[in-house]
């Protein structure tokens, strides 16, 4: 997993609407990137509007904020749409980007093993270095850390 003081991996990926996000283009501006394993989930849910009711201090903080999952553009604009998401969402369907993170991961759930995405945020900031991980993310209260993070810098 990518740490703190690590240039953050770039990447090119579509957004909901199918434009084209780079990281790197975000350079000069902190950058909360944040991988969830699935659109329109009880967890990913409550985590998106969390980012979502924040939205005016991580504005006001010049920050960007991604989601980042497995999923499709059209799954993300359904998502986005349904709770109004200011923020763009990327599609890693092929997971290379989840890999680079090293969000990619064996998850045990219930007794059953599987790869999926641990949710995981990264602060990112101007100069385009990881400042803090947050791994294995609870969802409670994990926007006002980051944000706090975010005030910091």
């Amino acid at each position: 997993m990518i740490e703190s003081g690590q240039p953050a991996p770039d990447f090119t990926l579509p957004d909901q609407r199918g434009q084209e996000v780079t990281l790197s283009q975000l350079k000069g501006a902190p950058v909360v990137l944040y991988f969830y394993p699935k659109d329109d989930t009880p967890g990913c849910t409550k985590e998106a509007c969390a980012f979502r009711d924040a939205r005016a201090d991580y504005e006001a903080a010049g920050a960007h904020v991604i989601g980042v999952s497995p999923d499709s553009s059209a799954s993300h604009l359904k998502f986005a749409e349904k709770y109004e998401l200011p923020f763009t969402l990327v599609a890693d369907t092929d997971r290379q980007v989840c890999e680079a993170y090293g969000v990619w991961q064996e998850k045990n759930n219930y007794g059953k093993i599987s790869m999926g995405v641990v949710r995981t945020t990264f602060v990112i900031d101007r100069n385009g270095i990881v400042q803090k991980t947050f791994p294995k993310v609870k969802v409670d209260g994990h926007s006002e850390e980051v944000l706090a993070t975010i005030k910091a810098l």
